[in-house]
């Protein structure tokens, strides 16, 4: 065996691989490399072997082939000093540092039109094996994944130092997560198409990868640690992608809060402002202008509204941000801010601001989960469907156009509370909400007790149907002259002829909106 330090670099990747190789050609390492990698080093002057050199086997099967071989398996997997003997015997050589990132499966399956065979194509094996190998026998190989790292691998190579054992072991932990999330990618790929064919929508088994993004102070409460993480393949709305333009450094409770308010926004139309707090609702206002929607939406429960988050669904201008002002806000959301909006925000030091283009627009992809002690519970996102706005009427009297206004905004936003949930609503934003109850009658009675605006005439969504009339009867008492509910109870005559006793316009969704 020789004493030369030998590496592998075969990346698809190649941020950094110009500054890598000439750095360890630099240091006297040979380097290995195969197909584009190889010519782009060589293109920069860094003196390469390729691996069909080295191994004395060609690539084959279309390039399929190319480093399973014992040559460079086994100058990763060796152990030293143990094993050399038979090294020295099979004629294998030791390989010390692996960079190698795998065939872009993500960036391929993501296009639209892709096929199948093309996909399959893009599956990596021999780039795995060698992250893999490498990554197990980290106590004497230096495996990189990721460019990010490269440089403080260089740092201690170019001082003649060895790669230091903790480094070692922290990029050995790195590529088996990549490795783990590349297989995971492909499983989810592979049962993509089995339900398009007509398969469980559901595998039976279900990796999970997510990055790790930022480390919390804590989590909900002091005395817990918490972190935030990205999910690989999420698409669709994503909190992960906003970009925080001042304030505070988010906390686990504030990233509850904007997930619901950018949930919401989405599934408001016109301009309109949406104030939450503990991931309910207090107040949504839908207006001519972004200062108009939140000073709607505020009235609804100024007092909930001290201490909130603030999400819009449209560009937010200094007049809405000096309306702003006099109130305590946790966190505004929005896609878009005005030079204006943000400098009157940025004077509140603390106050943490996000901007998400595309918020108005996207919905949630992907799937839906809950932890539970022991398991997750999985899930389609709840949303909402143009039908259930083709709804029935079921009285006598059916809702005028200014009730039907108020209905939608109720039923909207009656999704986005807990249940059991209670919205109260007229033509431009929340009345009262009544949430979380284990009675609808209570909520309905919260919602019209909290209260500020005039009751009289406002429309009333329920998140699911009534079980038994005196939920009509209380809203009745209150005001109420228009019910928006899913429909499906034993009870449902005896529901309707009490709205009907009341003069009230009720309307049948035929679609429930429980948020346990």
């Amino acid at each position: 065996m020789s004493g030369t330090k030998r590496a592998v670099i075969s990346v698809s990747d190649k941020r950094g691989a110009a500054e890598l190789g000439k750095s360890l050609s630099e240091a006297g390492w040979e380097i290995l490399s195969t197909g584009g990698t190889a010519k782009a080093l060589r293109a920069e002057g860094i003196p390469i072997t390729d691996v069909s050199a080295y191994t004395s086997q060609p690539e084959i099967l279309g390039g399929r082939v190319k480093t399973l071989h014992p040559k460079v398996l086994g100058g990763i997997l060796a152990r030293l000093p143990d094993q050399a003997d038979e090294m020295k015997a099979n004629g294998i050589e030791a390989i010390d540092l692996v960079a190698v990132n795998f065939y872009p499966f993500r960036e391929t399956v993501a296009r639209p039109g892709v096929t199948q065979a093309e996909a399959v194509e893009q599956i990596d094996i021999g780039g795995p094996t060698m992250v893999r190998s490498s990554a197990k026998n980290h106590g004497r190989v230096t495996v990189l994944v990721d460019p990010d790292d490269y440089p403080a691998v260089i740092a201690q190579i170019s001082k003649g130092q060895e790669v230091a054992v903790d480094l070692r072991r922290r990029l050995a932990q790195k590529a088996f997560g990549y490795v783990s999330r590349y297989d995971a990618a492909i499983n989810a790929y592979l049962a993509d198409l089995d339900q398009d064919a007509g398969g469980d929508s559901f595998p039976e088994s279900l990796p999970l990868e997510f990055e790790r993004i930022q480390v919390l102070r804590y989590g909900e409460n002091p005395h817990q640690q918490a972190a935030f993480y990205r999910a690989d393949a999420a698409g669709g709305l994503s909190i992960a992608d906003a970009e925080v333009l001042g304030g505070k450094e988010l906390s686990y409770n504030n990233i509850l809060d904007l997930a619901g308010a950018a949930e919401l926004i989405a599934d408001l139309g016109g301009t309109a402002c949406a104030i939450l707090k503990h991931t309910n609702p207090c107040g949504v206002g839908i207006a001519d202008t972004p200062a108009d929607a939140y000073k709607r939406g505020q009235a609804c429960d100024p007092v909930s509204a001290f201490g909130s988050i603030i999400g819009y669904n449209c560009r937010v201008d200094a007049p809405a941000a000096e309306a702003m002002r006099e109130l305590f806000v946790e966190a505004v959301i929005a896609p878009e801010f005005d030079e204006g909006a943000l400098a009157i925000f940025r004077k509140k030091k603390n106050l943490r601001i996000l901007r998400l283009p595309g918020l108005a627009s996207q919905k949630r992809a992907g799937l839906d989960f809950r932890a539970v002690p022991g398991g997750v519970l999985v899930q389609e996102p709840d949303h909402m469907s143009a039908e259930e706005f083709d709804w029935k009427v079921v009285t006598p009297r059916g809702p005028t156009a200014d009730e039907e206004k108020a209905l939608h905004i109720a039923w909207t936003v009656s999704r986005h509370v807990k249940s059991n949930a209670i919205v109260l609503a007229d033509q431009g934003g929340t009345v009262g909400i009544g949430a979380g109850q284990m009675s609808r009658v209570d909520s309905s009675r919260i919602a019209a007790d909290h209260a500020v605006l005039p009751l009289e005439g406002c429309a009333l969504g329920s998140d699911a149907f009534f079980p038994f009339r005196d939920g009509v009867d209380e809203a009745a008492k209150r005001g109420v002259k228009a019910i928006a509910q899913p429909g499906g109870s034993k009870r449902d005559d005896e529901v309707i002829e009490a709205a009907a006793e009341h003069g009230i316009a009720m309307v049948f969704t035929g679609r429930r909106h429980f948020r346990h």
